[in-house]
């Protein structure tokens, strides 16, 4: 029986079930996966009915994004209990057989909580305060705040940079919080803590009841909130007190450890497990971001570059832990743990991916998913350099290699006779310098990157945006097997944290051999139009680095028209 375009066809082994969480940006995903094969059976996706698509806005603040804590609350009891009545429909599959549940979410996406570790946003008082919900990762308010954290921790503390790229940014865990400090003082002061939410999901499953008893991930501590245990922890007290000294005092109320993978973040309480119908006590696998849980499910190795692609970008390697590895300005950041325990993880980004492609076609030219798709035709109908444009992808700033949220887009080359799927084809290969960008980054700084794998929709849908990445990064692209990652990760950890007696696995490497796979299909770059594409390389840098103020640059703005019509000229054949 096929249900869902689920094969349902299982037979019995000693092997459990485990359910990854999904926490995206508009909805929450949960998945019941077979820990012999790493085969869906079950899966039930929850939008959030809050705001737009789930996220918080404010017409008067374009960077402001928050979210309703009661939509991860209601979404996840309807996601969870949905996937298992899915998964019920399957043979073999027992409630009595599900060993752990894990959990990936977005990031940073830190909220305020109270003395009983429960959202402040539950609070009557606070209900109606933006500042009061969760700070969803891409809320860009806190750029002056994240520029100050910069500029303190560059005269008074470099060591707090150096692993995490250079530059702290907007998006991240204190520059959000004192921002909330001067805007929203009486939520700050309301506060008994924060919490991520990646850490958060995890410690209401477990019934925790106090901020002091969260369990914290390395992951999200050690890329977003300068935390390293060759400092202690968290940035000393005595460089919060520079910023304010409110921050120092907080410092006491947040968490002195944090965790990679691998041990339990709890324990499924009585009550949740009443809610969901699952056995209580189960392990709660760590909480991690869904990029770093993403490339866990894509099988991540050392050599290997996963690109999860969505709305924006998470880049993912590894290295050794054991092997030196430089510091590599304008990254995310290189956490021991963060991805797998025994590996340093490498995280770097774009701020816009689906979301500059979503800009034009909703915002722009009014259409919906239908519009996409006939665009999407449009330009593959279009050889490499035939538009005559090159974009920027910075709409929603720049998160690597140049960490700066105040930066903006830009398209190059446009005349009257320029069309909709012009537009469109140039936006994604913008995206697609950007990514070019970041291997280059860290292959300059002694990083492998042997093999890319990609995961998510746009992976998964558009083989136009897939070859034009092969072609533009001169390497092949391979697919992830699953197209839920993420969540498929937090599952392979969930049976990893459970073990091998209980029916996961005893190691890493074993559960992502069983669990994991990719695609037979894959984008080999075409000699031809990577040439062009690095003429048009070429020109993006010189822009990247001109508008993007890098030292030295130095872009001849009067050239770069009369360059791209002559790669238009030859794409045509029509003089320019």
């Amino acid at each position: 029986m096929i249900t869902d375009g689920i094969d349902s066809r299982h037979t019995m082994s000693t092997h459990g079930f485990t359910i990854g969480i999904d926490y995206g940006t508009n909805s929450v995903r949960a998945v019941v996966v077979d820990c012999a094969d790493g085969r869906v059976v079950g899966t039930r996706v929850f939008e959030y009915p809050s705001g737009d698509h789930g996220v918080l806005l404010d017409p008067k603040q374009p960077h402001l994004a928050r979210q309703n804590p009661e939509d991860y609350l209601a979404g996840l009891r309807a996601s969870v209990t949905g996937a298992l009545s899915d998964a019920e429909r399957h043979d073999g599959f027992v409630r009595d057989r599900v060993i752990g549940i894990g959990v990936d979410t977005t990031g940073s996406t830190p909220l305020p909580i109270d003395a009983q570790a429960q959202p402040l946003a539950r609070d009557p008082a606070f209900r109606g305060n933006l500042a009061a919900h969760a700070w969803l990762w891409k809320d860009h308010t806190s750029a002056d705040e994240a520029a100050a954290i910069t500029e303190a921790a560059k005269q008074h503390a470099p060591e707090l940079l150096a692993p995490i790229g250079g530059t702290y940014s907007s998006e991240w865990w204190w520059s959000k919080i004192w921002h909330c400090l001067n805007v929203a003082p009486e939520v700050f002061d309301a506060a008994a803590s924060w919490v991520e939410l990646a850490d958060f999901i995890p410690a209401v499953l477990a019934g925790v009841r106090e901020p002091a008893a969260i369990v914290r991930c390395v992951c999200a501590a050690g890329h977003k909130a300068m935390y390293s245990d060759a400092w202690g922890g968290l940035p000393p007290t005595a460089f919060l007190a520079r910023l304010d000294r409110r921050l120092a005092d907080l410092r006491d109320r947040l968490y002195d450890k944090a965790w990679p993978p691998g041990r339990p973040a709890g324990h499924l309480s009585d009550e949740w497990a009443a809610t969901l119908g699952l056995p209580a006590g189960m392990p709660i696998a760590m909480g991690g971001f869904d990029a770093h849980y993403g490339a866990v499910g894509s099988g991540i190795t050392t050599g290997t570059l996963v690109k999860i692609i969505g709305t924006s970008t998470c880049d993912c390697a590894i290295a050794p832990a054991a092997d030196r590895i430089q510091d590599i300005p304008g990254i995310c950041g290189i956490v021991n743990g963060s991805i797998m325990p025994g590996y340093f993880g490498i995280e770097a980004g774009q701020s816009a991916v689906g979301d500059l492609l979503n800009w034009w076609v909703e915002r722009i030219c009014g259409g919906g998913a239908g519009l996409h798709d006939a665009l999407t035709r449009d330009a593959a109908q279009l050889a490499p350099g035939e538009s005559g444009l090159v974009a920027l992808d910075w709409n929603n700033g720049n998160r690597t290699v140049l960490v700066d949220p105040r930066l903006t887009g830009l398209i190059v080359g446009q005349t009257l006779h320029t069309t909709r799927a012009e537009v469109y084809r140039a936006l994604i290969e913008a995206t697609a310098y950007g990514a070019r960008a970041i291997v280059e980054r860290v292959r300059d700084y002694g990083v492998a990157v042997d093999r890319v794998v990609c995961c998510g929709g746009i992976a998964e849908k558009n083989d136009l945006f897939m070859q034009i990445y092969a072609d533009v990064i001169g390497q092949p692209m391979l697919i992830a097997g699953s197209p839920q990652t993420p969540a498929l990760g937090a599952a392979l950890s969930a049976a990893v944290t459970a073990g091998r007696a209980a029916g996961g696995y005893g190691d890493w490497t074993e559960a992502q051999t069983r669990m994991t796979t990719l695609k037979e299909k894959r984008f080999e770059p075409r000699p031809d139009a990577r040439a062009v594409y690095d003429e048009l390389y070429a020109i993006y840098r010189e822009l990247h680095d001109a508008f993007g103020g890098v030292p030295g640059a130095g872009a001849d703005f009067s050239a770069v028209m009369k360059r791209l019509l002559a790669i238009k000229a030859r794409a045509t054949g029509v003089a320019a």
